[in-house]
């Protein structure tokens, strides 16, 4: 008979084949005066060879150190290791119809026991089952697009995600949530903003800093919040949902493309940058908090514009940087490039003559600042105005990963020079601030 042991070896293997049990086996665990009892559980492959791990019936998992004289006994088969959700609730007829599209993520996650990290697993189905309290606020319809972390998102997919939320558009929804991974989920959000113009209804990206399987997920709230914004929202617009502090208290909406994510694992990482966020979402009321936004109305028509130039770059200037970086990207047909720049919107001098092959190519090349906030002005020192001369074109206070997205899709629109600058300039889905604040710098 073939023994289950994924994850085991050295000692601990060698004590469970001796036993004679297997994964999802009830077994006691002897040794040192102690006994535990609970079901065999898999192992990471990454962990030590020294530690058989059971699940209590209280449902903790504990790692028991197996030595010479340890005793494992199997008491009989346990019950399967599976996610079973709980049934959906019905929602009220009369509420409003919200689409949760699923692209994957730590919000649609749970623990891969081969390598102890977290995996897609829910479907968008999964979701809503798993928060009963959706059937509250709208009548949810799912759909699963793809199930990939966000780091392997692509403009390719955006433009799936797009298409997607257009057919959803079309079929007469009140909002739609997307599901998505937060490393990268600021650059959707801004891709969907150009993609989707002339939005009739909100289309809110939701993630999760911890995955539902941990007491600490902000999952549940995030997506409360995200199904609420899309529901009820007056606004018209692409926006992020996700924690507005560390607690359990509120859900803060933040404008497609003006947000970023701001901490590697602080529930409330994302953060509004040079801007307001649009609203904050409570169990029983959503606030607006800016006067400043497109409005909902369900008879505007829809403009879907998904298509993507994927001959751009971002690159971030630093001391030493070498000009070659970006000649490289010239002569490998690139036809856009959004510099990251120093404090007003600089460069090293010797990066001139590398700008200017690219200007004469016909590349676009658009500056933005390092800084968190505000705003590139190339005016003040000679060095922004030789910049200039050479074909450099200031991008106000648009954040760099946002120029990046917004340049994509320009390219995707036209290969017009004058065109791509005029549109780069034009103030699309307020990814500029018509002014910066003081009070924004937090």
């Amino acid at each position: 008979m073939k023994v289950e042991l994924g994850g085991y070896r050295g000692p601990a293997l060698q004590a469970l084949l001796k036993a004679g049990v297997k994964v999802e086996d009830e077994i006691r665990i002897t040794g040192d005066g102690l006994t535990y009892e609970g079901i065999l559980v898999p192992r990471s492959e990454y962990g030590d060879e020294e530690h058989v791990v059971i699940k209590l019936r209280n449902g903790y998992n504990i790692g028991v150190r197996v030595t010479a004289s340890t005793m494992v006994e199997r008491l009989g088969a346990g019950a399967k290791l599976t996610f079973k959700p709980p049934r959906i609730r019905e929602a009220g007829k009369d509420l409003p119809r919200v689409s949760i599209l699923s692209t994957g993520g730590t919000i649609a996650s749970r623990v891969d026991y081969r390598t102890g990290a977290v995996t897609p697993a829910f479907s968008a189905s999964d979701l809503y089952s798993v928060v009963p309290e959706l059937a509250d606020i709208a009548v949810i319809d799912t759909e699963v697009l793809f199930s990939i972390f966000s780091e392997d998102m692509t403009p390719r997919h955006w433009t799936k995600v797009a298409e997607a939320a257009a057919k959803h558009i079309e079929a007469g929804v009140d909002g739609l949530v997307v599901a998505h991974g937060t490393d990268t989920m600021g650059y959707t959000a801004a891709a969907l903003s150009f993609a989707l113009q002339n939005l009739p209804v909100p289309l809110i990206l939701v993630g999760a800093q911890r995955s539902p399987d941990r007491p600490s997920s902000d999952a549940a709230l995030n997506l409360v919040g995200a199904v609420k914004a899309a529901a009820q929202a007056p606004f018209a617009e692409v926006a992020v949902a996700m924690h507005a502090e560390t607690s359990d208290e509120a859900v803060a909406l933040h404008r497609g493309t003006k947000v970023r994510k701001c901490h590697t694992s602080r529930r409330d990482t994302f953060k509004s940058i040079n801007a307001d966020p649009i609203a904050l979402v409570k169990p029983d009321v959503l606030t607006m908090l800016t006067q400043g936004y497109r409005s909902r109305d369900p008879e505007r028509s829809l403009q879907l514009k998904p298509k993507f130039d994927e001959k751009v770059v971002l690159v971030k200037h630093y001391p030493g940087f070498n000009p070659d970086i970006i000649e490289g990207f010239v002569d490998l047909g690139y036809h856009g490039l959004i510099l990251e720049g120093t404090g007003l919107g600089h460069v090293a001098s010797g990066c001139l003559k590398a700008l200017k092959h690219a200007y004469d190519r016909g590349v676009y090349v658009g500056m933005t600042s390092q800084c968190l906030w505000g705003r590139v002005d190339m005016y003040v020192y000679y060095t922004g105005r030789d910049l200039m001369a050479y074909g450099v074109v200031p991008l106000e206070d648009m954040l760099p990963e946002t120029a990046l997205v917004k340049l994509m899709w320009v390219l995707g629109q036209t290969e017009d020079y004058g065109e791509v600058k005029r549109l780069m300039l034009t103030n699309i889905a307020g990814e500029f601030s018509p002014r910066t604040s003081y009070r924004w710098v937090s």
